[in-house]
């Protein structure tokens, strides 16, 4: 099965600079983890769209996330899109907006934690979203802690740095 992987950046996609002392968007690694998952039937296409935090993201940033989904819609398969965890739910509401009459499911997620960190969620929701984009119906969702949400029926508390239904 061929699934579509939209890579935005987040912190799903950090890593940390020694030169800045800081963990930063600089370079991808998901295809680094994606070799290490054991995906027998699976191809996956892996585009990069950018490298940002999502709260740099801006609507141009919005509308490129959407023009890479219009055009994976035209080779048919799920979408998976990583982003980052702050306004992920606000791309995804965008392109629920746009997006009329899926015909597959788009599964975001991301992490609060970079993958390759200690005690990072970053490879188990990537692993978890691609099962999900396998099974889920059309429509626009997120994948995330082992929980499913509809895109526009989730919000996130940074308190309890987890997702929770509206």
């Amino acid at each position: 099965m061929k699934i579509h992987l939209l890579s935005t950046g987040g912190t799903i996609e950090k890593i940390y600079s020694e030169q800045s002392g800081q963990v930063q968007n600089l370079e991808t690694k998901i295809d680094r983890y994606l070799s290490q998952l054991r995906l027998p039937d699976s191809h996956i296409s892996v585009r990069h769209l950018m490298n940002k935090d999502s709260l740099e993201m801006t609507d141009g940033d919005r509308r490129q996330v959407l023009q890479a989904v219009e055009s994976a819609l035209q080779d048919p398969g799920p979408i998976v899109i990583t982003h980052g965890t702050d306004t992920l739910v606000d791309t995804g509401i965008y392109l629920k907006v746009h997006l009329q009459d899926l015909r597959v499911p788009i599964v975001f997620t991301g992490a609060m934690t970079p993958l390759g960190f200690e005690r990072s969620d970053g490879l188990q929701n990537l692993t978890e979203s691609l099962l999900a984009a396998r099974i889920l119906p059309a429509g626009i969702w997120l994948v995330i802690h082992n929980q499913v949400f509809p895109i526009d029926q989730v919000r996130k508390n940074r308190e309890l740095a987890q997702f929770e239904a509206k």
